[in-house]
């Protein structure tokens, strides 16, 4: 039975984390670490967590399940210090959105019968600003949280314990969870998740260069734009470590699309644009 999380990393994520198991229940203790002060101390408010530890591998140490909601080499990093410190009593789960470096480190480091086992994951839910004050109880409610999981780590008893235990900690956040392969995730989120980003940088760029300064866009520009748009609010921080660790993947999607653009670009006046808005409507029904 989980009675005690650790929560390193108190943003949008981290917070909301804490809040979606206050919302379902968890009754156990919750610890909070943040790099900044701030982060922390606004989590302790909104009630995400109980208390802030001064320490994160005293925190995890102190805990029988640690969540990293940290950036991706954030997490490597603490993977690094933490799998020196923590036994098959503890579990490190993680929420990054690339999956392959980071599953490998859990091998490399973890999911042994002597050390303390680590099961990467990744809730397919965020806004496109982060920081704890957003943190939102029902983020998770109805998302799909991905788990990359190897079957043939080996866990002690106590480990593989708490892994089951996340899992329907998860679930009861109201998330399906789904395993995917580590390779077969980043490949997938590339295309759904990084390339509509990436789109979104680009055109809100481009909006900016050309328009921003007219004084009538903020009326002429509707639903369409706020919607295309949203998305270009994203920081970077976050979206570089996504753009490294999943360089090759979303590479293959934006040339994809430059292509695809090009041969609308090419067709607007003929049948061939039917044939985008008729393809484009059918993935729209099927979704």
């Amino acid at each position: 039975m989980i009675e005690r999380i650790a929560i390193l990393g108190t943003g949008l994520l981290g917070t909301s984390v804490g809040l979606a198991l206050r919302a379902a229940g968890f009754g156990g203790s919750l610890v909070g670490w943040n790099r900044g002060a701030d982060g922390a101390q606004t989590a302790l408010r909104m009630g995400a967590i109980d208390s802030i530890a001064p320490d994160g591998i005293e925190a995890a140490r102190a805990s029988q399940v640690t969540v990293l909601a940290v950036p991706i080499y954030a997490t490597l990093d603490w993977m690094e210090k933490l799998s020196g410190v923590l036994g098959p009593e503890h579990l490190v789960t993680d929420v990054g959105s690339t999956k392959a470096r980071i599953t490998a480190a859990g091998g490399r480091l973890f999911n042994t019968p002597e050390r303390a086992a680590f099961l990467p994951g990744h809730p397919m839910a965020g806004k496109e600003r982060g920081g704890a004050a957003l943190g939102d109880a029902h983020l998770f409610r109805g998302a799909v949280w991905l788990f990359t999981d190897d079957p043939d780590w080996q866990r002690s008893p106590h480990s593989a314990a708490l892994v089951k235990g996340w899992r329907e900690w998860v679930a009861a956040m109201g998330s399906k969870t789904i395993d995917l392969d580590a390779a077969r995730h980043d490949e997938l989120v590339g295309w759904v998740s990084h390339l509509p980003q990436f789109v979104a940088t680009a055109l809100s760029a481009l909006l900016e260069e050309e328009v921003g300064d007219a004084p009538e866009l903020k009326d002429v520009g509707g639903r369409a734009l706020r919607e295309m748009t949203r998305l270009g609010a994203s920081p970077y921080s976050m979206w570089r470590d996504i753009a490294y660790t999943n360089t090759e993947a979303v590479q293959r999607a934006l040339l994809a699309l430059e292509q695809r653009l090009a041969h609308l670009r090419e067709n607007l006046r003929t049948p061939g644009l039917r044939d985008e808005f008729e393809q484009a409507n059918r993935f729209r029904r099927e979704s």
